[in-house]
């Protein structure tokens, strides 16, 4: 032990993002003593905050649906569901500036009706498609609604080849299926296993008439992912330990887990490690799962975020997406961020950004800033306050087709281990829901291994 020190504890969570945060909390609720060990100096993984000046900044926009029953769990354990509210109905502005006459506004929104009509009024009235195109699309959805997202056979293609066997066109790929499907997937189209891609649209679009409202954060996402998140585990006894790498995962004689830290060795009856594959791979004891190396073949996916501070107000919406652009989404960010002294703060938020993501900051300037021109006409002429990128490289795993096969359930073969991340088998892609999905599944099984069984509030929404 080299000079460590020993001590004990029921159940150890490895990673303190929304995985790891979620497994400590269902644990600790379960009656047991819980650590949880997080490296950063801080909780909530790739959804967190940091201070620029007198800015508090969001390392990426993050947005949730009312159907993220998970999430929406998490949020109620932290008391924190009213700085992240609703939509009261789904209402997507929709820019596309791909025209001679210049920008023009639609609108993706439902209306209170049964499934699938609560659409139908909102595609019906939607300009960026023709009248043709949108029958098809309904075609497509009615055809959708039949798949089954389990169906292993899905995963085998992509989201393009089936959208093209239903008759979709180029124009209503990028006006309607990966104007949802990139910001959901993180990737488009040809990219995109049909699995997840089937599980984004009937559940978010099919399942129930207000599943696909938006949310998202009111404050700074660090509010909720750490400071709320730490008051909760405080409240449930877990003890957190942060800045605290975990470099190995042993078994003691006893049958037992050492979990080895750079000052301690922690000794569990349970783990959990929620932590990205790359690490999980690096600490799973052999035989923990067949075929461990597969985990080295899930593929991570980019996320640019391009941040833009005005000196008076361009944008009189909370956010839009945009078509005929390299621009995605926008989000106004000004209120959360704190901004002083005037002006406005726009987030742009860039999905499946592999062939910018390590673009220099002088030429996404040079790119993105005349594009919020062409979109904004109050921005033209606007004073630039400020001009800086996030760049999250492995934001999410790859949707890629086959990636289905390549991801673990949260049970292994070596008793008492456990894995959670939303890149394990939660049928999710990669988003906030998904992880919070993954650390329930990790807990459920360790709570079932020992022998305690334990409610699971998401059991009908899973």
């Amino acid at each position: 032990m080299s000079g460590r020190n020993l001590r004990s504890s029921r159940a150890v969570v490895v990673g303190g993002g929304l995985a790891g945060v979620t497994s400590a909390l269902r644990l600790a609720d379960a009656g047991l003593d819980v650590t949880l060990l997080e490296g950063r100096p801080r909780l909530g993984g790739l959804a967190f905050s940091f201070r620029r000046g007198d800015l508090s900044v969001d390392n990426g926009q993050h947005v949730y649906l009312r159907c993220c029953t998970g999430y929406r769990w998490f949020l109620d354990r932290i008391d924190g569901a009213h700085l992240a509210p609703l939509q009261d109905r789904l209402d997507v502005p929709v820019l596309d500036v791909g025209r001679l006459a210049g920008p023009r506004l639609g609108r993706l929104r439902r209306t209170g009706l049964p499934v699938p009509l609560h659409l139908a009024a909102g595609l019906a009235a939607y300009p960026h498609l023709s009248l043709a195109e949108k029958a098809g699309v309904a075609r497509a959805a009615l055809a959708l609604g039949r798949l089954d997202p389990a169906d292993p056979a899905l995963d085998g293609i992509d989201f393009a080849t089936w959208l093209q066997r239903h008759g979709q066109s180029q124009r209503t790929i990028e006006a309607l299926w990966d104007l949802v499907g990139v910001a959901t997937l993180n990737a488009t189209a040809p990219n995109a296993s049909m699995a997840l891609a089937a599980m984004v649209f009937k559940t978010g679009l099919l399942s129930e008439p207000g599943a696909a409202d938006i949310g998202w954060a009111a404050v700074p996402l660090g509010e909720l992912h750490d400071t709320l998140a730490r008051k909760a585990l405080d409240s449930a006894g877990v003890r957190t330990q942060l800045r605290t790498r975990v470099g190995s995962l042993t078994r003691t004689d006893e049958g037992r887990w050492a979990v080895g830290t750079d000052s301690e060795l922690i000794e569990a009856e349970t783990v959990v490690l929620a932590v990205p594959q790359g690490e999980a791979h690096g600490l799973l004891p052999d035989g923990a799962i067949d075929d461990p190396g597969r985990l080295l073949d899930i593929a991570d996916a980019p996320i640019l975020n391009v941040h833009v501070v005005y000196d008076r107000k361009v944008l009189r919406r909370p956010f839009f997406a945009a078509l005929g652009s390299p621009v995605q989404w926008v989000f106004d960010r000004t209120e959360q961020s704190g901004l002083q002294g005037g002006g406005q703060y726009l987030a742009l938020s860039q999905s499946a950004a592999q062939g910018e993501i390590d673009l220099p900051v002088a030429e996404l300037r040079r790119r993105y800033l005349p594009e919020l021109e062409r979109l904004l006409p109050a921005a033209r002429g606007a004073g630039i306050r400020d001009f800086f990128v996030t760049r999250e490289r492995n934001a999410t795993f790859a949707p890629a087709p086959g990636v289905g096969r390549l991801r673990p359930g949260a049970g292994t073969r070596a008793q008492g281990l456990h894995l959670a991340g939303a890149w394990t088998a939660t049928g999710w892609p990669a988003t906030m829901e998904g992880a919070v999905r993954s650390g329930f599944s990790a807990a459920d099984s360790a709570l079932r291994v020992l022998g305690r069984p334990h409610e699971h509030p998401l059991q009908e929404a899973a």
